[in-house]
């Protein structure tokens, strides 16, 4: 048995120092220390023999085991390596050839817009405000003077979730909450941009969801001349200094007097053109003084404070400003008319 044990081994070690490859070392791995191998089947007539030559034959069966191991180990190392090297040659990489290029993506045209018209109003001393698009009857109608029953309430015109919660139909409802939470006694400088929703239908210039900027200041002696202040220069900084405004007689609920703002025709100077309809004037947003009802309502004594409001819309500003003739195509996210607008 001892004598098997030793052929055994000298097999072993002359076949795996004769495999060439990973799959015939395997294949000797199986073979001779595999369960079914001739060293189990040797070590199987271990019972025929007596007691003092049980522990010498076990031994050397291990010892026969471990070194046929060890080169089966050491054999598949080489091998290993060796395929490496050979897979390393066979895929090297050429350096020297241009990367893939990345395609870098850029702020949306109404990002860009309201981040501008943002940059212009901290320019001028004004703060940013949010707040929730889900908002209550009272911060978007009544706060505002837009009592139960006015037509602006009209379920045709409002999203609404229950008869408390709605869609908010303009950013408005942000100015109500900043002048309740000043209770009061501070004074307020602030816009408030961000999406609205209304029950319309979608078409080239109008749109159930959209975006709105409106703005707010309430101190005390602030007078009408202060708004024209105000918008005529964000008009010239907006469109360019050779730009003109008007302001016309409108309502609103929510202010007294009120306006809406023209801005001069760019495309004619003010001459009139198909443009602005041969008038030579284009409207631009709306605004006014704060109607008394709103201050008051808000905590502000109308008798000493006083103030003026405005809203525009970022796509009309951005249609204007840009030339672009359909409101939807800030929406169906067609690739070929973002990149347009996108700054390097």
């Amino acid at each position: 048995m001892k004598d098997r044990l030793q052929e055994l081994q000298s097999e072993a070690l002359e076949k795996v120092k004769q495999s060439e490859d990973l799959k015939a070392l395997q294949d000797v791995r199986v073979a001779y220390l595999g369960k079914k191998g001739p060293i189990t089947e040797v070590l199987r007539g271990m019972g025929k023999l007596s007691k003092e030559e049980r522990p010498v034959i076990g031994q050397l069966a291990n010892d026969v085991r471990e070194s046929i191991a060890n080169a089966i180990q050491t054999k598949q190392d080489k091998l290993e390596e060796k395929a490496m090297e050979k897979q390393l040659e066979e895929e090297s990489i050429d350096v020297t050839l241009p990367g893939r290029p990345v395609h870098v993506g850029g702020p949306h045209l109404l990002t860009s817009i309201i981040e501008e018209i943002e940059d212009l109003f901290i320019g001028m001393g004004f703060e940013i405000k949010e707040g929730p698009e889900v908002e209550t009857d009272y911060y978007n109608f009544e706060a505002l003077n837009l009592p139960k029953g006015h037509p602006a309430r009209d379920m045709q015109d409002s999203f609404y979730i229950t008869e408390e919660l709605l869609l908010r139909t303009h950013t408005s409802p942000v100015q109500a909450r900043t002048m309740k939470q000043k209770d009061g006694h501070e004074a307020v400088r602030m816009i408030c941009p961000g999406k609205v929703y209304r029950r319309d239908t979608d078409d080239a210039t109008h749109s159930h969801q959209f975006t709105q900027v409106e703005g707010l200041v309430v101190d005390e002696n602030i007078k009408m001349s202060d708004l024209k202040g105000v918008l005529n220069a964000f008009a010239k900084q907006m469109f360019g200094s050779e730009r003109d405004i008007r302001l016309r007689p409108s309502f609103f609920p929510f202010t007294e007097p009120s306006v809406e703002m023209d801005i001069s025709c760019k495309m004619c100077g003010g001459e009139g053109c198909s443009v602005c309809k041969g008038t030579g004037w284009i409207e631009i947003l709306g605004a006014g003084m704060v109607h008394p009802n709103v201050l008051e309502m808000a905590g502000y004594d109308p008798e000493i404070y006083s103030g003026f409001a405005f809203g525009m819309g970022p796509e009309r500003i951005a249609m204007l400003k840009y030339g672009v003739d359909d409101i939807r195509h800030f929406y169906t996210n067609d690739i070929r008319f973002l990149k347009q607008y996108h700054k390097a």
